[in-house]
């Protein structure tokens, strides 16, 4: 006989809590999250309570739509699923508040790896959420950055529509080329690209691939059209990426806070599938352990083979620890450890930040980066600190170029005080100027170090104000030494700072320019990966260096055995 779904959901996650299924801390977390609510669903102090037929009628309407691709689709077999997406499908519409009955949940994010069903899995719940929710007049949209993204949720929906001819005439439900509607009750279920603009009412948003998004444009609009509708939901469906800086990054963060339990958050449900950071990702069990669908729709042999391309080839690493084990990365090529540098300032992990008052009076050397006047502008101020350096910034950027559609991050910045907006079209270098003249004061700054290429000027009336300035210009053969070092500050947790995000942004852009191994030096991969910041830090440290380096190193023919004896 089949178990019920509220069975298997309730199975797995005490299998998962007992160990008995190989899982990550977050999965854990979140199985022990919903066993120890329905143990307090009784208290009248608890908000909420768990209605396992309001879950079980989703799961029984994905289980009546077809396979769309692949063998199963080729037998005509419906979609079977998984206990762990039984349970993620339970959790978050079986959970509902006491005092109306509408879901609890109204974000719900999966964070799997590739080839876990996940799409199928949601286009499964855009097509409930369409059809059988309840909501008149619902809108669906499945939204990406590009076409071929938001289609990967929209066409099986469509395609799982096309061949359910008893759905279709169930629900009124009508296919066309660009979005699924029913007449009857103006419901429609459409892909978006890019940001959508206001206007729309989700019922549901389902936010696929989360992590190529370089701001929450797409995401923010969804969630402020949702206001008018009784129980809407954001599903948000991703594997792991590169952009630590991003929107994605920083809602897993927040939903692992709130399964640790150090942050409020009773209206988001996450399953964050992945391997611990203890964990060996060259172990065959940790495959398992981070792909939920193995053995079902993601293979072990392929995983292997996947696996042991990049033990073999290092530059294979990044991508397969993203697609196939869910663990983020910097750039894909990138130079810096910055999950290491935050770890610096962080107390969680064993860090402290340091604050710039902390310097008054102190010796310190300030690198410039002054880009064209439209764009960033870095200041770097470096002290010697403990074992290492510490380090903090000063990045100025014009109103006009902050308010470009592109640079909704530029705004949170803006906001978060990291970021100085100057006003006009161009970046006003007086205020810029008139900073570093203030840090002169406040700072015994040995010297300020700037790139010839945009900071002549500048230059020259800091000179005139009696301010001790060096070119240092960003080529290879001076930046290589300088790159290296900040490389091993980092490593060793020696690069010392406030938390700053914005410079952590700009420090997961940095990549090699060169392709000689024997040369480093900072650039990146395309025009808006800034890091102008790391730049400037660079010149700085460069600078800091030469009073490690104020004698030549002794010679070996020095050693007395080596001394001349002339022969008669």
């Amino acid at each position: 006989m089949k178990p019920s779904f509220t069975a298997t959901a309730e199975a797995y996650a005490r299998d998962v809590v007992a160990g008995r299924i190989l899982a990550g801390k977050y999965i854990r977390l979140a199985c022990q999250r919903h066993l120890d609510d329905l143990d307090w669903q009784g208290d009248d102090s608890f908000a909420f309570r768990f209605e396992a037929k309001k879950g079980a009628k989703v799961c029984a309407f994905i289980e009546n739509l077809p396979h769309t691709k692949g063998k199963w689709a080729a037998k005509r077999e419906r979609l079977k699923l998984e206990p762990w997406q039984v349970f993620f499908i339970m959790a978050a519409f079986g959970w509902v508040r006491k005092k109306d009955g509408l879901r609890r949940y109204r974000k719900v994010l999966l964070l799997v790896p590739r080839k876990n069903g996940k799409s199928a899995l949601a286009a499964g719940i855009g097509l409930y959420m369409l059809c059988a929710d309840g909501e008149h007049g619902a809108e669906v949209y499945s939204g990406a950055t590009t076409e071929k993204q938001a289609l990967e949720v929209f066409r099986p929906a469509k395609l799982m529509a096309q061949k359910s001819p008893a759905l279709l005439s169930h629900f009124g439900v009508e296919v066309n080329a660009k979005n699924i509607h029913i007449l009857g009750n103006g419901s429609r279920f459409e892909p978006v690209i890019g940001n959508p603009g206001d206007g729309a009412s989700p019922s549901c948003a389902i936010a696929d691939e989360y992590h190529e998004h370089q701001t929450d444009a797409l995401v923010s609009t969804m969630e402020t059209g949702m206001g008018a509708r009784e129980q809407p939901m954001l599903l948000v469906i991703t594997t792991a990426g590169d952009n630590i800086a991003g929107p994605c990054y920083q809602m897993q963060e927040e939903a692992q806070q709130a399964l640790e339990g150090t942050r409020r958050d009773d209206e988001t449900f996450a399953l964050i599938y992945g391997i611990d950071p203890e964990d060996d990702w060259t172990d065959r069990a940790t495959l398992q352990k981070a792909n939920p669908n193995f053995g079902v729709s993601v293979f072990e042999d392929f995983l292997l083979t996947q696996q042991t391309g990049a033990m073999t080839t290092p530059r294979k690493a990044g991508a397969f620890k993203t697609k196939h084990l869910n663990v983020w990365v910097q750039a894909r090529d990138a130079y810096f450890n910055v999950l290491r540098y935050q770890e610096t300032a962080d107390p969680k992990a064993g860090g402290a930040p340091v604050f710039l008052e902390q310097f008054e009076n102190q010796e310190c050397i300030i690198g410039i980066d002054l880009a064209e006047k439209r764009d960033l502008a870095a200041v770097e101020l470096l002290f010697r600190f403990g074992k290492g350096y510490a380090r903090f910034g000063r990045y100025y950027l014009p109103e006009e170029t902050i308010e470009l559609p592109e640079n909704e991050h530029m705004r949170r910045y803006r906001d978060e005080g990291r970021l100085i907006q100057t006003d006009g079209a161009v970046t006003d270098d007086r205020e810029i100027l008139e900073d570093i003249l203030d840090f002169v004061k406040r700072f015994d700054v040995r010297e300020v170090a700037f790139d010839p290429a945009h900071s002549r000027q500048m230059s020259v009336e800091l000179m005139e104000q009696g301010v001790n300035c060096i070119d240092f210009a960003n080529k290879p053969s001076l930046m290589n030494e300088p790159t290296r070092k900040m490389d091993a500050l980092i490593a060793d947790r020696q690069l010392h700072h406030d938390g700053d995000p914005f410079f952590a942004w700009m420090l997961s852009n940095v990549v090699n320019r060169t392709r000689n191994g024997d040369l480093h030096s900072p650039a990146k991969q395309k025009p808006g990966n800034k890091i102008d910041g790391p730049v400037a830090c660079i010149m700085a440290l460069g600078r800091w260096l030469l009073d490690e380096d104020t004698s030549a190193p002794a010679s070996p023919w020095d050693d007395p055995e080596f001394s001349l004896v002339w022969r008669e």
